[in-house]
């Protein structure tokens, strides 16, 4: 079973990378070869990120997923034939145990990070439990979510900026959060990609600013994140969930060789 000691003090960064849910076999596992093979390459430690069920869509017709067990058996599947973790996320404190038979860390949305009984649940697993940082609390008010994992007996808790909401159909990202909350003792990933949703828009559907992805995962790295969050599908105005502000998978390697230069000069500097 892998720990947070894993991730912690890498000579990189780590990366947590995926579509936001899974859509089925083959393309979960065309995606996970891409980026296993990329990331072995770089020497940048990966975990698999696929939804098994998105729980929070706008509107009711919006894609939700394949069907539980069927996704969650597709995350095993691209853990064994890759032997990389995998996350995913959980929305009520029942599919704790459900997704923790599958996979190696469990996500706990940013709407959510404030519910108990759903981070003890989680905790109790033993799996690593990354916490996304509510988009309405501050990085040090993190510290008490955090606290009921480590309470509930786990040690292994990761914390994840993904933005704070501006008005009502945007997001910014205040950099103080990643030293902040790396103040805390854990390891801190800057979410990319959902760090530039819009979401809340009139039609029901999030939009997103894609193209500033590059600038985020600069900014991440220089402040100081020890790992990155990104979403990425071969061809993401196919996606069947937040396609708006996803990576073109063809992009991902140009990205992380351009942010592990930014990493080696931080640490020449620090040095």
């Amino acid at each position: 079973m892998i720990t947070t000691e894993d991730f912690k003090n890498c000579e990189n960064f780590f990366l947590m990378a995926g579509p936001c849910v899974i859509e089925g076999e083959e393309i979960a596992l065309q995606i996970a070869e891409k980026i296993r093979e990329i990331t072995q390459r770089l020497a940048i430690p990966c975990i698999f990120k696929g939804s098994y069920r998105k729980a929070n869509r706008s509107r009711l017709d919006s894609f939700t997923g394949i069907g539980d067990e069927k996704a969650l058996k597709i995350l095993r599947k691209v853990s064994e034939t890759f032997h990389i973790p995998t996350v995913t996320d959980i929305h009520e404190t029942a599919e704790a145990a459900l997704a923790a038979g599958y996979v190696d860390v469990l996500q706990i949305p940013a709407f959510l990070c404030r519910q108990t009984d759903l981070l003890v649940a989680a905790a109790r697993t033993g799996k690593i439990v990354n916490i996304k940082k509510g988009q309405f609390l501050s990085p040090e008010a993190m510290q008490f979510a955090a606290r009921k994992v480590v309470d509930a007996g786990n040690p292994n808790v990761m914390l994840t900026e993904r933005g704070t909401t501006f008005g009502y159909t945007d997001l910014v990202v205040d950099f103080r959060a990643i030293p902040l909350m790396r103040q805390l003792g854990y390891p801190v990933v800057m979410d990319i990609t959902h760090s530039l949703q819009q979401p809340n828009q009139a039609s029901g559907v999030a939009g997103g600013l894609p193209g500033l992805i590059e600038t985020i995962a600069k900014a991440a790295i220089a402040t100081g994140a020890d790992g990155l969050f990104i979403e990425t599908h071969p061809n993401p105005a196919q996606a069947l969930s937040d396609g708006a502000n996803m990576l073109p998978l063809d992009l991902l390697e140009g990205l992380l060789t351009k942010l592990l230069r930014i990493r080696k000069a931080i640490q020449i500097v620090n040095h």
